[in-house]
Formats: C-alpha cells, sequence, structure tokens
C-alpha cells in the first residue's frame, strides 16, 4: 500500500522550494497512479551520475514537477537512503530533438536535506546555475546560430530574414522582450524580434537595454557574417565571443 504521509511530504516539500526559488515556480505532484506520466519524466530526466543510479534501482513511483514559465523543470524524487530528505533533479525539455542535445554536459542532479528552506540556496546556486547553462546551450543547438545567453547576460543573434532571436535564462528578461515585441516559441524557449519595420525593431532593441540592465543584466547583439546590422541598432551591444567548454556526450 503506498504510504499517503510520504506523498504529503514530498508535495508539501516540492511547493515550499518553489516558493524559495529564484523566478517564479510553480509545483505538481504526480502520485502513483499518475503512471503514463511517471514514465515520461521518467524518460526526460536529465541525469546520469546520483539520480539516474537512484532510479536504476527504484523505479519512479511518485515525483513533484517543478515548472518555470520559460519551460524550464526540475523533478523532484525520493531518497532510498538511510538519510532524510530527497532528490532533485533537471528535466530535458520535451520539444527539442535528440541532436540538441549532443555534446552538452547533462547538469547532473543533487540530494536535498530535509528542509526546503535552506535547501533552495543550493539548488539555486548548483543545479538551477548547471540546468541554465545547459538549457541555453541545448536550445542553441536546436536553432542553430542562436548564441546561448547567460543569466547576466542576454545575447540577440541576427537572422537571415532580419529577424533578431534570442534564449534569455530567466523570466524576468523575458518579460521585457515581450513588452517590446519579441515573440516566445514555448519549446524552445526561443524569443523572436521580426525585421518587418526596422524602425520599430531598432526601438526595441535600444529600450531593452536599459531595462535589462537595471536587473543586473548587460546585453550583447551578434552580428552574423555577410550581415550588417541597421545604423540605429543599439552601438553598445558589442558581438559576444563563443564560449568554450568541455562537452561530453549525452545520453538517456
Amino acid at each position: 500500500m503506498h504510504d499517503h504521509y510520504a506523498s504529503e511530504r514530498l508535495a508539501s516539500y516540492a511547493d515550499v522550494l518553489a516558493g524559495e526559488l529564484p523566478e517564479t515556480w510553480t509545483s505538481t505532484h504526480l502520485p502513483p497512479d499518475a503512471k503514463d506520466d511517471l514514465t515520461e519524466l521518467a524518460d526526460r530526466i536529465w541525469d546520469l551520475d546520483l539520480v539516474a543510479a537512484s532510479l536504476a534501482e527504484h523505479p519512479l513511483q511518485q515525483a513533484a514537477v517543478l515548472s518555470r514559465p520559460d519551460g524550464a523543470q526540475l523533478v523532484l524524487l525520493d531518497r532510498h537512503d538511510e538519510r532524510a530528505g530527497f532528490l532533485i533533479a533537471a528535466v530535458a525539455p520535451r520539444a527539442l530533438p535528440d541532436e540538441a542535445y549532443r555534446a552538452v554536459p547533462e547538469p547532473n542532479g543533487i540530494a536535498l536535506a530535509d528542509d526546503p528552506f535552506l535547501c533552495a540556496e543550493h539548488v539555486a546556486g548548483d543545479l538551477l546555475a548547471r540546468y541554465d547553462s545547459a538549457l541555453a546551450q541545448v536550445r542553441h543547438n536546436a536553432l542553430g546560430g542562436i548564441q546561448p545567453s547567460q543569466p547576466e547576460r542576454v545575447v540577440l543573434t541576427w537572422q537571415a530574414d532580419g529577424s533578431v532571436a534570442t534564449a534569455p535564462v530567466n523570466d524576468r528578461a523575458g518579460a521585457i522582450l515581450v513588452a517590446h515585441g519579441f515573440v516566445q516559441d514555448p519549446p524552445s524557449g526561443i524569443y523572436l524580434l521580426s525585421g518587418d519595420d526596422t524602425r520599430a525593431q531598432a526601438r526595441a532593441l535600444r529600450e531593452i537595454g536599459p531595462q535589462l540592465d537595471a536587473l543586473g543584466m548587460g546585453t550583447a547583439l551578434q552580428h552574423p557574417a555577410g550581415r550588417t546590422a541597421p545604423t540605429s541598432a543599439p552601438a553598445s551591444m558589442p558581438p559576444s565571443p563563443a564560449s568554450s567548454r568541455t562537452l561530453a556526450t549525452r545520453a538517456r
């Protein structure tokens, strides 16, 4: 028989943790009878270390999914050892192709003590930071040519059709982009600003800079070879050099 106390404890922990994490997160509990959802979720857990080892011995029987408006998700699951607490792992986006994950290191999960208030900072500074970096890289791979943004900088990339694309790593930046005409593609997390009206486009690019700066985020504008930005685009957004990383192969 399923332990209802364990379910309530997991759900309550997830609710508190979601409220303590930076940005906006919501929590959804998946009980043991949600078998199809649990099976699909288990297949998307983005881990080849601690959590993968646990799932190999203890198939997912229940979980709590923490979701952010930009599509990012974390999963909280039971810890099958003598210690109190839970395991938490990143969830791979559902809509992106497997090829996008090639050469992107897994943002492996971590163990949490039995205090969501104390553990929230650990999640934000460790797992969430690595997850956001991996997400940006995977989204970049899925839509070739779009440079990944970082928590402290939004990278905008000119497209061949004259539009500007970007993949910010948090919903505060996303809200500013949407307010200035960018349209988000939820599965990929990519925001696109049309180039049909170049005056409006240039004005939007000028205006988002100071607003992102007020949040502690810089901006960088990528100019693909053979394309020149409109002269009215903000001069304060120089191209950003591609970051160098040591990459591993993802396998699920």
